[in-house]
């Protein structure tokens, strides 16, 4: 379960995100206008677009961060297991993830008047959408499993707010739920396998194979998180990571890394070893923005810079302006993805080591850039090259009472990234 009170790095990497425009912010982004772009199922290199599917509802065009967004309630979206699959009121839409290719439109049935969509997770032969009642996140969340060929209800499970499912498949889903981590059958409902959660159990992640959940003592910044939990979500087997020679874990479990773990306190960023509970580092001054799990990089704001690490030594492997930090939304192999905002927005690869933007779309006018604090879903999945963004394609005016203009052309963009 998920606390309702967002870490400072992921606010900053997703909701609030400060986008930099132009070469004058951005050292060396001349330098990739001059790429061809291409556009196509053809296309190999990063920034062509892939295809482009027309959206269906009311939309409209907002200036900023927001970009293309519905007109009434949130769009979700998710890449995963060669899918692509949006979300919005009650509708989900599934594409092939190499062309664009519609697979399925459903509309969820049985869901309470008045509510909606918070949040599509796309895994291998499952589907989860997280559906909350008009009466927002306190009343709770359904976690509706449906079949990522057919878009057929397999199953709802009720989860915690900000839980939901965490791994799922045709046959099985692993849910994080108010009072306990359970991984159900889809076809019968009958429990695998279940884990209890405490009342002091609210902050996890997830990292590869394993869910890490946090078990604190005490309330306000002398706090601490007296162990760490890790929850296979194959078969439920837990083992529990304790600080070495310490009486707990410092902070606020903000990030996992290649099974290592970061921690966010008041004075900085604190690593650990996620096996042995010994500390490996402490930055002092320091924000975690983004991490890169296969090349075990945590990327830290520090000063006047993003400085990347290794997640094991500490050791300096990049660095960069700290105004491109706030810029980032996700990162793979060194680049991180950065985008222009309203009528003439363009999407941008940054390399963090070269400092020099090495890719660029062409023009993706009022891009909005998908989120979900899970890290399970959103635009950009860590196993797949491809990146969903919504663009609008036309604009008309503004509507009553309304001081955005509505989009009349809302489209999903499939971008290589």
């Amino acid at each position: 379960m998920r606390r309702a009170r967002k870490p400072v790095a992921l606010v900053r990497r997703g909701l609030l995100v400060v986008v930099l425009i132009g070469a004058a912010v951005i050292p060396g982004r001349a330098s990739s206008e001059q790429a061809q772009h291409c556009s196509g199922l053809h296309c190999r290199t990063a920034g062509s677009l892939l295809w482009t599917h027309a959206l269906s509802g009311s939309w409209v065009a907002e200036p900023g961060e927001a970009g293309t967004v519905p007109s009434q309630n949130g769009a979700y979206a998710a890449a995963g297991g060669g899918i692509a699959v949006i979300g919005t009121g009650t509708m989900v839409t599934a594409f092939l993830e190499k062309s664009g290719k519609q697979l399925w439109q459903v509309s969820l049935s049985g869901i309470p008047s008045g509510a909606a969509i918070v949040g599509v997770r796309a895994f291998g032969g499952a589907v989860a959408v997280g559906v909350e009642p008009d009466g927002g996140p306190t009343a709770g969340r359904d976690e509706v499993i449906l079949s990522a060929t057919t878009g057929a209800e397999l199953r709802t499970y009720r989860s915690a707010p900000y839980g939901g499912a965490i791994e799922a498949s045709a046959t099985s889903a692993v849910i994080v739920g108010s009072h306990a981590v359970i991984d159900y059958a889809n076809a019968t409902g009958r429990v695998l396998w279940s884990r209890a959660i405490g009342p002091d159990e609210r902050t996890w992640r997830v990292s590869g194979p394993y869910l890490y959940i946090e078990a604190g003592s005490g309330k306000g910044p002398a706090a601490k998180v007296m162990v760490l939990r890790r929850i296979s979500l194959h078969n439920g087997a837990e083992r529990v990571i304790r600080a070495a020679g310490k009486s707990g874990f410092p902070g606020t479990l903000s990030e996992v890394v290649d099974g290592d773990v970061l921690f966010a306190t008041d004075d900085g960023v604190e690593a650990y070893d996620g096996t042995t509970g010994a500390r490996l580092w402490f930055r002092r001054s320091a924000d975690v923005e983004l991490a890169e799990s296969g090349q075990s990089t945590a990327y830290l704001a520090t000063g006047s810079r993003l400085i990347g690490v290794d997640v094991l030594t500490d050791q300096v492997v990049s660095r960069a302006p700290v105004s491109v930090a706030s810029s980032l939304y996700w990162v793979a192999g060194d680049v991180a993805l950065g985008l222009d905002e309203n009528a003439l927005g363009e999407a941008w690869g940054y390399n963090l080591t070269t400092r020099r933007v090495v890719w660029s779309t062409p023009s993706l006018p009022w891009p909005h850039f998908f989120t979900d604090l899970s890290g399970l879903g959103g635009s950009a999945s860590p196993d797949s090259n491809l990146m969903l963004l919504a663009t609008c394609g036309r604009v008309g005016a503004a509507g009553a009472g309304s001081s955005e203009p509505a989009c009349l052309r809302p489209e999903l963009v499939a971008v290589l990234a």
